[in-house]
Formats: structure tokens, sequence, C-alpha cells
């Protein structure tokens, strides 16, 4: 595994390893979690990296195994240490980075790939929401052995799973079946559905400043922004990219920006609030580009990884200019 800190993007080759997601630590500045897979993630093992930066770059911390592909990343709220990852084998990973191996624990359940776990910020609750390809979405306690209840009501694999940062025990998904929906855990049901493109939907995220704002990234290249209030029509659309979008990411520091990868293999930003509201195109892999994360803790960074075989920190011009 190699660094470079060229250039201001600081690089950390993973050779044989194609990143799915990244995800900065919300306690250490500069951590970063990287899952990842063998072979494009269709076949062979996993891999989550545990990255931190210095003034040289980026250096590997700790690296874990896992028999099957790993697909998202999520950290605890509770503990620095602890993140859950998800894989092709159907089962969920609790992983402790004070610890050379692992992992503490594993939850299986879901039948199918799981592709989306996230780990609920609202305070006095340890809730992780996953998200299958078997068309269902599981809550979990991590201190608890098995899933607390199961969602049913998409009609296709699940991709995304993001809980609102701002209303408790309410999620959104979306899905191979074109819908957006929201979802509320104290009634375990459905409380809104979007028909939010006429294509497979990968990723989803609550805007951090409106807790009625989600925006959605479809494999029709288009970014569309949803009031719950009213979602009979977008209240935006961003168009720009090629191909199918993988991951978007509402900015923490801005209330209209925000940041997508694509399999374009560029990262996106934008502010939907401009009537020019692409900021800028970052092109900085030669493949299919999955994760992406905005950091927490300072306005400009952002990291990304792709399938090939890099993971890789920097500062936009546009995210610089706006702080």
């Amino acid at each position: 595994m190699s660094a470079t800190p060229g250039g201001g993007v600081r690089t950390l080759r993973v050779p044989g390893r194609h990143g799915y997601a990244a995800e900065f630590s919300p306690y250490l500045p500069g951590r970063l979690a990287c899952a990842a897979s063998q072979h494009y993630g269709i076949a062979g093992s996993g891999t989550l990296l545990i990255v931190d930066q210095n003034e040289s770059g980026l250096r590997l911390f700790r690296s874990f195994d896992w028999n099957d592909g790993l697909f998202d990343v999520t950290w605890s709220e509770n503990n620095e240490h602890v993140l859950v990852t998800c894989s092709g084998d159907g089962s969920l990973q609790l992983w402790d980075t004070a610890r050379a191996t692992g992992p503490l624990q594993v939850f299986k359940e879901h039948t199918q790939e799981v592709y989306s776990v996230d780990w609920s910020q609202t305070r006095g609750e340890q809730l992780v929401v996953s998200g299958s390809w078997d068309q269902t979405v599981k809550l979990w306690d991590p201190t608890v052995g098995k899933s607390l209840c199961t969602f049913r009501g998409h009609e296709s694999v699940i991709y995304s799973t993001i809980w609102s940062p701002h209303i408790p025990g309410c999620f959104a998904s979306s899905s191979g079946d074109q819908t957006l929906r929201i979802w509320d855990v104290k009634t375990t049901g459905v409380r809104i559905v979007v028909p939010a493109h006429q294509a497979e939907i990968l990723s989803c995220d609550w805007c951090k400043y409106n807790e009625n704002l989600v925006v959605t990234g479809a494999v029709d290249c288009s970014l569309r922004g949803w009031d719950l209030r009213n979602v009979r029509q977008p209240v935006f659309e961003l168009l720009g990219h090629t191909y199918a979008i993988r991951r978007v990411k509402f900015s923490p520091f801005h209330a209209s920006v925000l940041a997508s990868c694509s399999y374009d293999f560029t990262v996106r930003f934008w502010n939907f609030s401009k009537p020019d509201p692409l900021l800028e195109t970052v092109e900085h892999h030669t493949e299919f580009t999955c994760g992406l994360d905005l950091s927490l803790q300072s306005p400009t960074q952002v990291a990304d990884c792709a399938w090939d075989e890099t993971i890789k920190i920097y500062d936009p011009v546009c995210l610089t200019m706006l702080t």
C-alpha cells in the first residue's frame, strides 16, 4: 500500500481492493474508514481499512478482512473505536479499531447482499439500520444479538438506508423499485412513498439544515430534492453526471451544498440554490467512484474511494471558497 501527498490530493493505494464506501470518523479528525472488496465485489473477500492523515499523506492504521465483499461502513455514535460494516453474505459486522482482530460480533439475518448500513445520530438511542437486496430493511441495537424489527414494502433491492439527523426513529430508504421511502421505527411502517425517478435509486441523503429535505441520486444520472411535505414534484433537479449516481451527501456546513459521485468516474459539487448549481467537477479517478463523505470537522475536506484501488482525501476549490 502506498500513499502520495501530491497536488493537494492525498492518496492511499490499496492493491486488489475496490472501494465501495468511505466515512470520516465523527470523533477523530482525519480518521477515515473505507469498506472495500476484491474483484469489484462480485467475488472474493472484503476489507475494512482504517486510514489516518499526517503531514506526508495518508497511512493505513489498521485493516480487517472479511470472507465476503464489504459494501458500506458506519461509525458508532457512542464509541470512537467501534464501527459496523455490511457484506455480500447477508451479514453485518461489528468491529473495534482498538483490537487488531475481529469482528466483535456478526449479525446474520438478511438473505441476500447487504448494501447499506447507518448508525443513528440521535442521542440516547443506539440503533443501526441496514438495507438489503432481499428487499427488507432491518433495525438493530448492536448490544442485542438479533434484529429488533424488519421493514417490508420495497419491491426491489434496497441500495440506501439513512437516518434522519433531525427526527428520532425516522429513516429514509431508496431502491431499485424507483421509490424513496420514509419510515418510522415507532410504527414499524412506511410514512411516505415517493416515486422519485423512473430509474433505480442508488442513494439518498437528508439535508442537515432542513428536516423536510431529502435528496435522491439515480441511474438516470439526475439528483432530485424532495420536500417531504409535498412530494408531487422535486424542489430541485441537478443534471450533469453522464452515468449512474452512486452516492450523494449533503454538506454538514452549508445548507444548500451537496456532493455526488458516479460511475462516470467524477465527483461533483453543487449548490442547489444557485441558478447555475454545478460548483465543481473533480476528475481524479479512473474507475467507478462509489464512496464519498464530507468531513464533519473540516468545512473543506472531502474523502472518496473508487474501483481504481485508491482512497483520496482532498479540499475541493469550491469548498475552500465558501469558507
